[in-house]
């Protein structure tokens, strides 16, 4: 069973008028040999899995050594976002889910692709699939599965249903033997997934 607080909106098509017009834009470029589709689908994939989720790795580091911050986070998590300079359009209502031994988080958008841009970037092509959207709902332990993640029996699982009025970041737990490491340290290890809920943060043997 999905959890949101709205979800009588309208979602619209799989997407958007803006988004549409990109798609358009960059055909014509391509047909005029102005871009290059494969450089361009580099720079798409550095802005959904690296650039872009940066921003929420650094609000989930910080909620890790700041007991102070993290409680702002938990009750206003639009503001404590905004705080460090991360806020805008797709990302106005946000609620941070925190996962704990006994409860793990996934996040999905049902009826098409809402998704929180100022901290997780674009959104991977996954996340807007069909498949995805259904299954998430239907067997997400079976999804986290397939993603690598098995979690124990007793870990409940709770799936989010992200809307145009709210949006949601997961805060994953931080892995264990990292007390030693600094805030930006920590940020290395916070994956754009395990801010979906669809992986956990890289453990502390993967550092740099």
């Amino acid at each position: 069973m999905t959890h949101s607080d709205h979800h009588d909106h309208d979602h619209g098509s799989e997407l958007s008028e803006a988004e549409l017009r990109v798609r358009a834009l960059e055909t014509i470029l391509t047909q005029k040999g102005y871009i290059d589709p494969a450089a361009l689908d580099v720079i798409i994939d550095t802005y959904e899995t690296k650039i872009g989720p940066r921003n929420g790795a650094r609000v989930v580091a910080k909620a890790w050594i700041d007991p102070a911050y993290k409680a702002r986070l938990m009750t206003d998590a639009t503001s404590a976002i905004a705080e460090l300079g991360y806020s805008g359009r797709q990302g106005e209502h946000m609620r941070v889910v925190e996962n704990r031994p006994d409860l793990h988080n996934m996040i999905v958008c049902t009826l098409c692709s809402c998704y929180p841009w100022p901290v997780l970037g674009l959104p991977p092509v996954w996340y807007k699939s069909t498949p995805y959207r259904s299954r998430a709902v239907i067997d997400p332990r079976g999804v986290l599965k397939d993603f690598g993640v098995e979690l124990p029996t007793t870990t409940k699982i709770r799936v989010w249903d992200s809307t145009a009025e709210m949006r949601y970041l997961v805060l994953p737990m931080r892995p264990e033997g990292t007390d030693h490491l600094s805030e930006e340290a920590l940020a290395a290890l916070v994956t754009r997934d395990s801010m979906i809920g669809t992986g956990l943060p890289l453990n502390k043997g993967n550092a740099r």
